[in-house]
């Protein structure tokens, strides 16, 4: 028995797993179907990333390009499942558009929803983006901006 036919591979009995689930939706599975909303919300995300770190200047601080690259990581994973880029197919031969969640964490007979390491990547980076909106300074282009605007006042 391995992972890929629908059975549980145990790691650490009883507490991790691999098992594989597709995912149509996101987040805990919601939005089941909507598979190509949350593709072109992921290009989305992935050209407003770019522009935040080049065109905006934020590539400057290294803590917000670390947790930028999680996050792309973990859209990049997932969109190309999201794409049928795995190469999973129906009995038909039709390819699956689904995000492949694997990794499934249980405890004292309660199952985490199954997940895989783009999500991981993705909560990381989200994590890492929190701690730098509520616990770091403020970032170079917002001080460069707050030292445009008390010249401007100041100048004649």
């Amino acid at each position: 028995m391995g992972p890929l036919d629908g059975q549980k591979w145990w790691i650490w009995p009883p507490f991790v797993a691999f098992e594989l689930s597709l995912n149509q939706g996101a987040l805990f599975g919601l939005g089941q179907g909507f598979v190509w909303l949350f593709a072109l919300l992921s290009m989305a995300a992935g050209a407003g990333i770019l522009y935040w770190l080049f065109y905006r200047g934020e590539a400057r601080d290294l803590w917000l390009c670390i947790a930028l690259a999680l996050v792309s990581g973990g859209i990049l994973g997932n969109l190309f499942d999201r794409l049928g880029l795995h190469g999973l197919t129906r009995p038909d031969g039709s390819r699956i558009y689904a995000v492949r969640d694997w990794i499934l964490l249980t405890y004292n007979g309660h199952n985490w929803p199954n997940f895989n390491i783009a999500d991981s990547l993705l909560v990381c980076g989200a994590i890492m983006l929190m701690i730098q909106v509520f616990f770091r300074p403020a970032s170079h282009s917002q001080e460069t901006t707050e030292r445009a605007v008390s010249e401007k006042k100041t100048s004649p």
